[in-house]
């Protein structure tokens, strides 16, 4: 059943990877790899480009929440920096890969809804 792209929020499609048009299709082929069409209604996705935004977000969101809970850590438990690094920087990592996944999803939604499209120097008229 496809539904039209007025009713999708750009960020409910893009938390679940889902298709922009219809939300039911996935948008990633591999972990982080977009698929060039959507595999429930056909939409292609050949301009996909995020760019350097959902790493923007990814750094502010794990700077702000988790870097000062592992500073926390250390300092309340008193725990040497070792047991520091071996515990948080696995959280680090994996939260960082997931909030990055999350965050491309959602852009590239909101890139497709709005009609985002990198302009290139050779499409404009001086």
């Amino acid at each position: 059943m496809l539904i039209s792209n007025e009713g999708l929020s750009p960020f409910t499609t893009g938390l679940r990877g889902a298709c922009p048009k219809c939300g039911e299709g996935k948008i990633f082929k591999k972990f982080l790899t977009f698929e060039k069409n959507c595999l429930a209604c056909g939409e292609s996705f050949p301009n996909e480009d995020a760019g350097d935004g959902p790493a923007v977000f990814v750094i502010f969101i794990v700077s702000i929440f988790i870097v000062p809970m592992a500073l926390g850590f250390s300092m309340v438990l008193n725990a040497p920096m070792w047991l520091t690094f071996a515990v948080w920087i696995p959280i680090i990592v994996f939260a960082s890969l997931f909030l990055l996944r999350v965050m491309r999803g959602v852009i590239f939604n909101l890139q497709w809804k709005h009609k985002a499209l990198e302009i290139k120097s050779s499409e404009i008229d001086l």
